[in-house]
């Protein structure tokens, strides 16, 4: 018997005061399928950072744009794609650059870039980022941890 997957989708303004929409919608999505507590506060810190970079990073000031966000349900794992049209980056360079917040250096001197990333990538259990038409970051988190010793390089990129 397949398993048919549920899938629900968003498109929100590119704007700040809708963030907080992508993560109740992920919120609920990942309570239903039965992620515990601590699993679903992951995901809703990965939605807000992947839909904080497209507000903060994919459209100039005076621009209007929309955040897609698609939720991809199965009964092993939800996978929440974060998309938009407007500006992209070298996703390879910013790869490199991740890595926790160093406690050696005074806070006043602390780049917040690239933390965005780090916190997606440390929280979910597959990251991939698309960067060939606007930016599309696609986060998969597991229901049950058994697959995760299999992903040994856990985000992809295609430029």
């Amino acid at each position: 018997m397949n398993e048919v997957n549920d899938v629900i989708q968003l498109s929100l303004p590119a704007k700040p005061e809708f963030v907080s929409i992508a993560r109740l919608a992920s919120s609920g999505a990942a309570s239903r399928m039965g992620f515990s507590f601590d699993a679903i506060e992951d995901i809703k810190v990965a939605v807000s950072e992947a839909c904080t970079n497209a507000v903060n990073h994919g459209y100039k000031e005076d621009e209007v744009g929309q955040i897609r966000m698609v939720m991809d349900c199965d009964v092993q794992s939800i996978t929440i794609t974060v998309m938009h049209d407007g500006e992209s980056f070298n996703a390879n360079e910013a790869l490199k650059k991740l890595h926790p917040i160093d406690t050696t250096v005074d806070l006043e001197e602390v780049n917040e870039g690239g933390l965005g990333l780090f916190l997606i990538n440390t929280l979910m259990d597959r990251v991939s980022i698309s960067t060939e038409s606007g930016v599309a970051v696609r986060m998969t988190k597991l229901l049950t941890r058994d697959g995760v010793e299999q992903i040994a390089d856990k985000v992809s990129t295609t430029d």
